[in-house]
């Protein structure tokens, strides 16, 4: 399959791209950097100049794909205070690939999130299909909605499946969350976790995303959610404890009115409670997580050097 993949020099996309290479797939990458181009084109993929804010030349090199991982996002943009105009961005970008694959049956794979789709209970696969007052009151509820819109476009005749991910994949290069949780460690002198510390995250390891999305661009049934979970749920508190056994500090329960002063912008997501299951997930793609969860990746040295713990904000 020639696959043409949407954010494919970003964290995951840049293991999605050598997963579908070795798989013997085509990958046409779309890079908006000179830089981008240069590390796709190292990793054997064809370079599309382009950017998600132009859906027409998007829908061009989808019509001439046999099947689209969509993973970009503009979260600088979000993370600038500006959430409506991303999540704008990126409807219309599904809007016109989606078009542009009508009445094919070639597949369309949606990037999407887990975290805050349910409150306090293990989500799974079927949640999210109709959003709650609270999930369309939220900004984030807008990319709920493109992820739905993606759904619906298997009535046009395309294989389209959403792929939600954690907010931890995880992996040796990580610059998202535990890589930042671990930067606000040093920085404050303490590996703080919200209240007692038993909300869980899920998590997943970078590679076995990248082949999750390759599984679900190959055979992904139209209409499906999957879920890129290793781990269902871990205790926040055990999280910070790792941390803080790695960078020879104490570790510490914060407040919840004070999570905002000392974890920054990550105060609202750390105390969440976001379990998730990815049972149907496995039993339907035959996918089964074999890198290391998130907690032996924590014993690893590499969330540790000094230099590239850079507050990067990472994807909501």
């Amino acid at each position: 399959m020639r696959i043409f993949v949407t954010g494919a020099s970003g964290w995951i996309g840049s293991a999605v791209v050598p997963e579908l290479l070795g798989a013997g797939h085509e990958v046409v990458g779309l890079a908006r950097s000179e830089a981008s181009a240069q590390r796709l084109e190292a990793a054997g993929a064809i370079v599309q100049q382009g950017d998600v804010d132009d859906p027409d030349g998007l829908a061009k090199v989808a019509a001439d794909s046999d099947g689209v991982i969509h993973l970009a996002f503009q979260h600088e943009v979000a993370f600038a205070g500006n959430f409506a105009a991303a999540a704008g961005a990126d409807r219309r970008a599904v809007e016109a690939m989606g078009a542009a694959l009508a009445d094919s049956d070639r597949p369309f794979v949606l990037a999407s999130g887990i975290l805050g789709l349910t409150a306090g209970r293990v989500a799974t696969e079927d949640d999210g299909l109709v959003p709650s007052a609270e999930v369309r009151a939220n900004p984030a509820g807008r990319r709920s909605a493109t992820a739905l819109l993606a759904l619906s476009l298997r009535g046009i005749g395309v294989r389209s499946s959403v792929l939600r991910f954690p907010p931890t994949v995880h992996g040796d290069g990580d610059n998202g969350f535990v890589a930042t949780l671990v930067g606000i460690a040093r920085q404050q002198g303490v590996a703080g976790y919200v209240g007692d510390g038993t909300n869980r995250w899920p998590a997943v390891h970078r590679s076995d995303a990248a082949r999750l999305a390759r599984l679900a661009v190959e055979t992904a049934p139209a209409g499906s959610v999957v879920h890129a979970v290793g781990d269902e749920g871990v205790p926040f508190r055990e999280i910070a404890q790792a941390m803080g056994r790695h960078l020879g500090l104490p570790t510490a329960s914060i407040a919840p009115a004070d999570a905002g002063a000392h974890f920054g912008y990550l105060g609202h997501f750390v105390a969440l409670d976001s379990p998730a299951t990815a049972a149907v997930t496995r039993e339907l793609l035959a996918w089964e997580p074999t890198g290391p969860n998130l907690l032996e990746d924590l014993e690893q040295d590499h969330y540790y050097h000094q230099e590239r713990l850079t507050m990067q904000p990472p994807p909501p």
